[in-house]
């Protein structure tokens, strides 16, 4: 996930926020983090509810955890922006109700050269929400703008670079960006050219970055472009209503412009900004929320309650051992026994069930369950198996190796974590499970507010840190590509070639040989936890919501825009 989407990873791993960036739920981002349920790519919620025919006013009251910064596509990098975007507007791919790219903007299916370069879509008749037509050079314009360096985009350059033909070039400013491998042959022909192939590519063309948008339009406005609901173009199942730039409530409403309407259930969705779980329940009760998502202690107390739901993410936290403070002093950490020993050390089941409870799974892995899938739809969980589960005897082998190693009989070292009481709660769980099972480790907690995390997460000024990680593609590399050497978010000083040469080797002769792809990621997540134990699987998060029986038809999704209300409906309101 890019740099932003791990930030908000960062500041609500151990919150647990309300909704991290939903209705009511990543990085980041993101955003930021994803989704839900048992999904074999699929599922969106548990439990199943059972259908029904929208049959009461399809007004739907929802609560977001924060104002939404931006609806520009070349500009959203939160959560909550993403949301919005996803709903008001669309791409040439959407994610649908089983979370599966498929045609939006597009027509059809894409024509894939042989190489795997080139992309071909034939656009459909779509119209924006002024009623002009959705051309293909409203695609071409975004995607410069977003590449261009003077727009300041912080996805552009990240989701285009290496991936679509010169964006890097382009991005460092040593390239113009009309050179930018995008090109509409005709009003509905669009073709890109990639740098190299990519095998998740057309999942990516469903993330909003890769929208369209007009540039007459975005032209007239100027710098008054997406400031407000009335400066922004629609393409999507909604427009944008009631909301002023900087406000805490704003209005979905159907977009009679859309494509596919027909399809749309909804009329209106009222959204308010609720960061307070015990508010949100409250409002739920009081019957001016369809949902409301509960954290922290209301987690546990609300868990078995009738309508309570268990919403899956694809967000992944760990443990990251700083193996040089301050990028040059040599840690500890440095050992890989004395990691191996940490990271085998505490139940992660008891966390995730007594200290969490909302749904969380233990994680003996970094790419998640439910989200990547070879070509038989096989998880590459179950391809890469689990690694560093826990065991305490095994644990102490290691750590009794690793202090000889280091010629000493103990060690104290800190836990960096956050300022909240539910991170206050994890981090005392750690130490006590760290100091009971290590013979000889001192653990010291570090709590502090987000902003101070950052600083010394970038300065490398900390010994082991709880972290996270939810994607915005559906690519088991959009985990492993975190760890390769020198990487911008490898801020702990690991390093190993041959992980190094499997990452890259996956970009290369493997991109289109995908059950070789897999096996390399299943060796490269080895390498990085089995061999190395460079970061220590701690749980994939879950979210649990408040969700009124007669909201049907919500679907979450595994990466990129956190959900899609365009299925969603009201049906047996009392």
């Amino acid at each position: 996930m890019k740099n932003t989407k791990w930030l908000l990873l960062m500041a609500m791993t151990l919150v647990l926020s309300i909704f991290l960036a939903a209705c009511g739920g990543t990085e980041e981002k993101k955003e930021d983090a994803s989704k839900e349920d048992s999904k074999d790519g699929n599922a969106t919620e548990t439990p199943k509810k059972e259908d029904g025919e929208p049959d009461a006013e399809q007004i739907l009251n929802l609560a977001e955890s924060a104002a939404i910064p931006s609806v520009d596509s070349a500009i959203v990098e939160d959560a909550v922006g993403f949301n919005v975007l996803n709903n008001v507007n669309e791409g040439l791919y959407r994610l649908d109700q089983e979370n599966k790219a498929i045609p939006a903007m597009a027509a059809e299916e894409a024509e894939e050269s042989e190489d795997g370069l080139t992309y071909t879509f034939k656009l459909r008749d779509a119209k924006w929400s002024d009623g002009s037509p959705v051309t293909a050079d409203d695609f071409v314009f975004a995607w410069q703008r977003a590449i261009d360096p003077a727009t300041g985009s912080p996805y552009g350059p990240f989701m285009m670079s290496g991936t679509v033909k010169n964006a890097t070039a382009i991005s460092e400013g040593k390239m113009d960006k009309k050179e930018l491998g995008i090109v509409a042959k005709d009003e509905k022909t669009l073709e890109v050219t990639l740098e190299r192939p990519v095998p998740y590519f057309l999942s990516l063309m469903s993330f909003g970055t890769f929208y369209p948008q007009k540039e007459a339009f975005v032209t007239e406005k100027g710098d008054a472009y997406a400031t407000n609901s009335d400066n922004l173009l629609y393409n999507g199942p909604f427009t944008l209503t009631d909301w002023d730039g900087t406000g805490g409530s704003w209005v979905y409403k159907k977009n009679e412009e859309y494509w596919d309407a027909e399809n749309v259930k909804l009329t209106q969705i009222n959204v308010n900004v609720v960061q307070d779980s015990a508010t949100a329940v409250k409002l739920y009760q009081d019957g001016k929320l369809d949902r409301a998502g509960v954290s922290g202690d209301l987690a546990m107390q609300y868990s078995t309650d009738p309508e309570a739901v268990v919403q899956p993410e694809t967000s992944v936290f760990y443990m990251k051992f700083n193996q040089k403070k301050l990028k040059e002093e040599e840690t500890p950490l440095a050992n890989v026994n004395i990691r191996k020993a940490i990271a085998k050390s505490f139940q992660k089941e008891d966390l995730a069930d007594v200290v969490l409870a909302n749904g969380s799974l233990p994680a003996n892995f970094l790419v998640p369950k439910d989200f990547a899938f070879d070509e038989s739809q096989k998880d590459f969980r179950d391809i890469s198996g689990d690694h560093l589960t826990y065991n305490v005897e095994e644990a102490k082998e290691f750590w009794e190796k690793g202090l000889k190693e280091l010629g000493v009989d103990s060690l104290e070292l800190e836990i960096l974590g956050g300022d909240t009481d539910l991170s206050k709660k994890m981090d005392e769980y750690f130490k006590s499970q760290l100091e009971t099972n290590l013979e000889g480790l001192t653990i010291k907690l570090k709590e502090v507010p987000f902003a101070v995390r950052l600083e010394l997460d970038e300065k490398q000024d900390y010994d082991i840190q709880i972290s996270g990680w939810g994607p915005d593609f559906q690519d088991p590399i959009s985990f492993l590509d975190l760890f390769v050497t020198d990487g911008t978010n490898n801020l702990m000083s690991y390093s190993n070639p041959e992980y190094d040469k499997l990452i890259a080797d996956s970009k290369a002769e493997l991109a289109l040989k995908p059950a070789e792809r897999y096996e390399a990621f299943a060796k490269a997540e080895k390498i990085l936890l089995e061999d190395d134990a460079a970061i220590a699987p701690i749980y994939q998060r879950g979210l649990i919501f408040l969700e009124k029986p007669h909201f049907k038809g919500l679907v979450s999704h595994p990466f990129g825009a956190d959900y899609s209300y365009k299925w969603a409906y009201i049906s047996g309101k009392e």
